[in-house]
């Protein structure tokens, strides 16, 4: 049997109060003695009252929820970044409500869209382009927004993100230094500021070291391809490419699949081919000899945009529309990236 959740009413029954005594009571009003409202505050604590946030939030303009929009939140660098949003958002009494894109426009906008319904109170979001003119209404509607993992070249809207660029010139550059010759890129067929700068940072380290880019090196892989079709793709690109002697993945995704292609293909790492992954992973540190990956700093990405966020949800709020962050990351040198005689 499915209990019924107390309401007000129920509460001013089981105390002997009024509704109206109840409600002050519960939302920190009026002047109620400390005896009543003792008495309240326990009645509702015994039998697991909560308040209808959607009826407080058409009552107050506050619904003290934050909305967390983001490429997909079953992957680890957005899982990890999740934890620590919820767990400073609950230090100031506020509850997330999850959701994943894909990467997919309209699902974006729909769930931008349920969310206002919701009265969301602000929103943390991974931005792609095609969703500027839902973000710029939220702001036009006085709802705080902060980016996170990405931006929207132009616009002045509160970012947060690892340092891209640099990131990726210092893992091509680490290869070059360490005598690779051929580097290769397999990055995602993706419009997305952070992985345009991931490959710019590929090419710029190319031209600082001497090195002629070379287009049959880049290659660039469906989002949509399932699996399968991922796997077969990679593994055709790095069996063709006989010269290639190291690639940079752009992505941990990639990089993982990347693991199956090379170990299918029989060839050794590091002696047949160098290999740098962005964004660390488990996997990487397990699999001989160990895979030189750019570690994403989630906590400091993850505190400064719930940080960013949080200051604007009270009457002091500042202008923040020109804070733009980025947080270099750290490289870590691992047995793929082994200095070549």
């Amino acid at each position: 049997m499915i209990n019924k959740k107390i309401s007000i009413k129920d509460i001013a029954k089981l105390t002997n109060t009024s509704i109206t005594t109840v409600s002050f009571v519960l939302n920190g009003k009026g002047r109620i003695s400390k005896e009543i409202s003792k008495k309240i505050l326990d009645v509702a604590a015994k039998n697991g009252y909560e308040p209808n946030r959607m009826a407080v939030g058409l009552r107050t303009g506050v619904s003290k929820v934050i909305g967390l929009i983001v490429e997909t939140i079953g992957g680890p660098f957005f899982g990890a970044m999740a934890k620590v949003i919820e767990e400073e958002a609950e230090k100031e009494g506020y509850r997330i409500i999850y959701c994943s894109t894909n990467n997919n426009i309209q699902k974006g906008k729909d769930v931008i869209k349920m969310l206002s319904h919701q009265l969301v109170d602000g929103y943390i979001v991974t931005p792609m382009k095609g969703l500027e003119k839902d973000i710029q209404n939220l702001i036009a509607n006085e709802r705080p927004v902060v980016l996170i993992d990405g931006y929207f070249p132009g616009l002045d809207i509160p970012h947060v993100l690892v340092d891209n660029y640099n990131s990726a010139f210092n893992a091509v550059d680490h290869l070059l230094q360490s005598g690779y010759k051929k580097v290769g890129l397999i990055t995602a067929d993706l419009d997305l500021i952070q992985l345009q700068d991931r490959v710019q940072g590929y090419r710029d380290a190319l031209k600082a070291n001497g090195v002629k880019e070379e287009k049959k090196l880049v290659f660039k892989l469906p989002f949509q391809a399932g699996k399968e079709e991922a796997i077969n793709s990679i593994k055709a690109f790095i069996g063709k490419q006989k010269q290639m002697d190291a690639v940079f993945f752009t992505t941990n995704y990639l990089g993982t699949m990347g693991l199956e292609c090379i170990k299918e293909l029989q060839l050794s790492i590091p002696d047949d081919l160098g290999m740098v992954s962005f964004d660390d992973d488990e996997i990487f540190n397990l699999y001989p000899p160990g895979i030189t990956t750019v570690r994403q700093p989630t906590y400091e990405i993850a505190k400064s945009a719930i940080d960013l966020l949080l200051s604007q949800m009270n009457p002091d709020r500042y202008d923040i529309s020109k804070v733009k962050l980025q947080i270099p990351s750290q490289l870590i040198q691992r047995g793929s990236t082994i200095l070549k005689n």
